[in-house]
């Protein structure tokens, strides 16, 4: 997996970032000190924080409202990771164990709460309303997505459309959240930036998560996570729609029982794969990553050059192409 490293022109933003977050998410509770220091002493790559300072710096300059909207946006981002894990009863985040493998369910749930909890918290004590009204919203949102992945996980009926739907709702939420607050914390964002940036941030999301799914079929152990994962889980994901596409209903009800029934069996997993890899799926999947972040780069296009412009493109670029 390739590394993300930060354009010169947030890096100071980053540092000053790193050094404030840690203080601020002690608790008096020393279990959650221990899982605070193990989730984030893992930082990935800070992609949504980037997203966070990249916006405020394209449209204007970094404010103390910027650094909010990044602890924010970084609080939402792990708590729901943390969540997501106990959902998808995932061993394993970041090549580590996850919190629920660690610390078991219901201390990943209540974890997960308190972050997210902080970051409500923090908008109120800074008195920072319009952030703490865009991230309920994108709680809102994800929470109906991850729902609305489980009501239509056996339907024999899921078309792209209905997969977009899921991961606008679930991904690309959370990189509306990092951006649009980015974007308002300069206090000199028109509407019409506004409207642009959310759709940046909306096709940046779908890109992310079709990346994610394309590297599922992987040979190689992806971000911590097994491949096949998404199989394994159930999940129809964009390249596994796009194939079952390609077949007759009779052959479609055909793989759709067999991923409902694999029973883990890695035999059936590499089956459904290869079926997968045979109908173009994975090229067909990839092929939309890239259009998504294209469509998303010609709209940063149309804002003024400027170094904060050039570093969103080559973080768009980096969503593009990174196919490790």
């Amino acid at each position: 997996m390739a590394e993300y490293i930060f354009p010169q022109i947030i890096k100071e933003d980053i540092q000053k970032f790193d050094e404030m977050f840690e203080p601020n998410i002690l608790s008096k509770t020393n279990l959650l000190n221990t899982i605070s220091k193990y989730v984030f002493g893992n930082k990935g790559k800070q992609i949504r924080p980037a997203l966070t300072f990249l916006s405020a710096r394209l449209i204007g300059d970094v404010t103390d409202s910027t650094f909010s909207a990044a602890y924010m946006v970084e609080l939402l981002h792990n708590a729901t990771l943390i969540h997501d894990d106990v959902v998808d009863d995932s061993e394993t985040r970041r090549n580590l164990l996850s919190v629920k493998a660690k610390w078991k369910n219901k201390v990943a749930v209540l974890a997960g709460d308190y972050y997210l909890a902080k970051g409500l918290l923090f908008a109120i004590e800074k008195n920072e309303i319009k952030a703490l009204e865009i991230m309920s919203q994108g709680v809102k949102k994800m929470s109906e997505g991850e729902l609305m992945q489980i009501e239509h996980a056996k339907s024999l009926e899921n078309t792209e459309n209905t997969y977009y739907e899921i991961i606008k709702a679930k991904t690309a939420a959370l990189f509306v959240v990092s951006m649009v607050t980015g974007a308002y914390s300069t206090r000199k964002a028109t509407e019409d930036d506004i409207k642009k940036i959310e759709r940046i941030a909306e096709l940046l999301g779908l890109a992310f998560q079709i990346r994610d799914d394309v590297l599922d079929f992987s040979r190689a152990s992806v971000l911590g996570k097994k491949t096949l994962n998404d199989l394994q889980e159930k999940k129809q994901t964009l390249p596994l729609l796009y194939a079952l596409s390609k077949v007759s209903f009779i052959e479609r009800e055909k793989v759709l029982f067999k991923l409902e029934h694999h029973n883990n069996k890695q035999k059936k997993l590499e089956e459904l794969a290869e079926f997968v890899r045979f109908k173009g799926g994975i090229e067909y999947a990839t092929q939309k990553q890239i259009d998504f972040c294209n469509e998303a780069k010609t709209l940063c296009c149309s804002f003024a050059e400027s170094e904060a412009r050039n570093a969103l493109c080559g973080l768009i670029d980096f969503i593009a192409l990174e196919q490790k």
